[in-house]
């Protein structure tokens, strides 16, 4: 084999079809798109346009609420600090609380602070958690396990501008 025989496999590229090259090429003419008006012109934008109609979009009431002041807490669960803490990624004698999970890694950003929830097997001993909001399954199981949860205030919430 030379440099002058190497060939790319049969099919392997594909020629683009040129539109509006005449009639005898098969996409002359109207080049596929059909006859006149907006949709065989370039920069076509009728998406939910209907003739004039009041769209779909426009004729359905709007419906719900969105809550600007709620608060956006962190989840974590009992049984992603229970394996930090095995994984020796969490220290067991010092308070845990946002920033101790940050720096474990368990969390990203602390937004309003952190939530736990009971979801997951947790048996570490004489625990004491510094967080926002707990579940009472959560809190029972610190509890049972001998540990505290020391519950904070959110932070306050942003001034209303009228």
């Amino acid at each position: 084999m030379k440099l002058n025989e190497l060939r790319d496999n049969p099919g392997a590229r594909k020629v683009r079809t040129r539109v509006g090259r005449g009639i005898g090429s098969g996409k002359g003419k109207t080049g596929g798109r059909g006859v006149k008006g907006q949709g065989s012109r370039t920069g076509v934008s009728i998406n939910g346009f209907e003739g004039g109609q009041m769209p779909l979009h426009r004729r359905i009431p709007k419906r719900g609420f969105t809550n600007h002041m709620r608060r956006d807490y962190v989840i974590v669960n009992l049984g992603a600090v229970q394996k930090a803490i095995e994984a020796k990624k969490l220290d067991a004698g010092v308070l845990i609380d946002g920033a101790a999970l940050i720096a474990a890694g368990l969390l990203r950003r602390m937004d309003d602070g952190v939530r736990l929830l009971a979801k997951g097997e947790f048996a570490t001993p004489n625990l004491r958690f510094a967080v926002v909001g707990a579940s009472a399954a959560a809190i029972a199981a610190i509890e049972a396990a001998g540990g505290t949860v020391e519950l904070l205030s959110a932070k306050a919430a942003p001034e209303a501008t009228a």
